[in-house]
């Protein structure tokens, strides 16, 4: 294979590997914000087991996210030079404001999240957690602006020519609220608040089934299904309103996502079929003109198809096409999922539904493969550019690198990765099988349980 396809590769295998863990660190870290504020109100001792527990699993997948994560910025330079020379005053200014208003605000507050339970007065406790929480979600609000601004550059000049050319902020604030910055980025979070409910909800349904833990379980059962369903409420949402902005900014893109090739005002919405490159058409199950009222809100407005888009322009369909429908798909599913065991948590028969607690168990597993599918969605529909119609992938690879350079180390950290991910898999079972600690249980001498939580012991 050539160096640009290897630096691809290499690329979007690190990031996609990186994005299994900041979605969970941003979830969890609402969970324990949750957890934590209804022991400080109820003063009920299962509340406070919870948050000692899930906060250990916080600090797990928070040390592997950062670990993961140092490595795409070396790439930038090794790999993407042009690239780097290009949007460097862009992402400077936005990765110096991810380090001071994230990286500082959450590391400064993590160590007494993990060990200040006993020596921090339980208000300030709070106060911390609560920072932590928002650190990590000022990490995600720098990094989409970053991204977003590829997909719809703004608030910028082109200063230099040709190997020398670089965008040059003029606006900084337009930079920030770019076209496309604000959809993506509560589109974004809303994805990493399901990937932690749902990583929540699938220990607990296992708990349930192995019949330990139960009062446990069932209360991180009841606030993680809570926070699911909120999270899959919002998702569609803002999907909706990402799709729309897509529609107007990005016509190349939408096409490719829906397969069209032929311009119209009444444009089909696929829901279930695949592309047929060679005859350019959906073969499938479409529903007529839904497209058209989805994006413009009724049957007056024309969606661009690919056909009036010159081909150099246009992304690879397929790829595209599957990547937005499985992101779809799996959204709603755990939307149904969420509805489905909220309703059972309500009548209070969970416990004996053992068929949906088997698919609580892995439901965890949705929000990680949608929010990987939607990250490639996003990426893949760019191409071929790298800035939106400013630099096209090819123009952005370092000059000097070569393909066995970046072979040779593609295969070093997919073995890192892998041991990586086979220490987190380990210390994650291994939380999870040890449980929730029954010293935890009983802080302050309190014993007794609410009603509630143990009718059904």
């Amino acid at each position: 294979m050539d160096v640009l396809t290897l630096s691809r590769i290499q690329f979007g295998g690190t990031i996609a590997f990186h994005y299994l863990y900041p979605p969970l660190s941003i979830g969890l870290g609402v969970m324990l914000v949750i957890m934590e504020a209804a022991w400080l109100k109820t003063k009920n001792p299962i509340y406070h087991q919870m948050a000692r527990f899930w906060t250990k699993v916080f600090a797990l997948t928070f040390a592997i996210g950062v670990a993961t994560g140092i490595v795409m910025e070396f790439e930038f330079g090794t790999n993407w030079a042009t690239y780097s020379r290009f949007v460097g005053d862009v992402f400077g200014s936005a990765l110096a404001a991810e380090g001071i208003f994230a990286f500082f605000l959450e590391s400064g507050f993590l160590a007494v999240l993990l060990f200040g339970w006993d020596k921090v007065g339980r208000k300030m406790h709070f106060f911390s957690t609560c920072m932590v929480c928002l650190g990590a979600h000022f990490s995600a609000v720098w990094i989409v602006v970053a991204n977003s601004w590829m997909q719809t550059p703004a608030g910028y000049h082109i200063v230099g020519e040709g190997m020398h050319a670089r965008a040059e902020v003029t606006d900084f604030w337009r930079v920030v609220f770019n076209p496309s910055s604000m959809d993506r980025l509560f589109h974004t979070i809303c994805g990493a608040w399901q990937a932690g409910a749902f990583l929540v909800i699938s220990v607990s349904a296992w708990y349930l089934l192995k019949k330990k833990h139960l009062i446990f379980a069932r209360a991180s059962l009841r606030v993680g299904l809570m926070v699911a369903l909120i999270a899959a409420v919002l998702q569609i949402i803002t999907g909706d309103s990402s799709a729309r902005g897509v529609a107007k900014n990005q016509p190349a893109k939408l096409a490719a996502f829906e397969g069209l090739y032929t311009t119209t005002s009444n444009a089909p919405l696929v829901l279930l079929g695949y592309v047929d490159e060679k005859n350019q058409k959906i073969v499938g199950l479409e529903a007529p003109d839904m497209l058209t009222w989805l994006v413009y809100g009724g049957p007056n407005g024309v969606i661009t198809g690919l056909n009036d888009i010159p081909p150099a322009d246009r992304p690879p369909v397929s790829a595209s096409f599957i990547f937005f429908h499985a992101m779809v798909g799996i959204g709603f599913a755990t939307f149904a999922v969420a509805v489905l065991g909220w309703f059972y948590v309500w009548r209070g028969t969970i416990s004996e539904k053992r068929w949906l607690l088997w698919i609580l168990v892995i439901s965890v597993l949705g929000p990680e493969i949608a929010n990987q599918m939607g990250w490639f969605a996003a990426e893949v529909g760019r191409q071929p550019w790298l800035v939106w119609h400013e630099l096209r992938t090819p123009a952005g690879l370092s000059a000097v690198v070569k393909a066995n350079a970046v072979l040779s180390s593609l295969i070093l950290f997919t073995f890192i990765y892998f041991l990586l991910f086979a220490v987190f898999i380990y210390l994650l079972n291994d939380k999870i099988q040890h449980g929730p600690h029954e010293d935890d249980l009983i802080p302050s001498g309190k014993l007794a349980l609410p009603d509630e939580l143990t009718k059904h012991k």
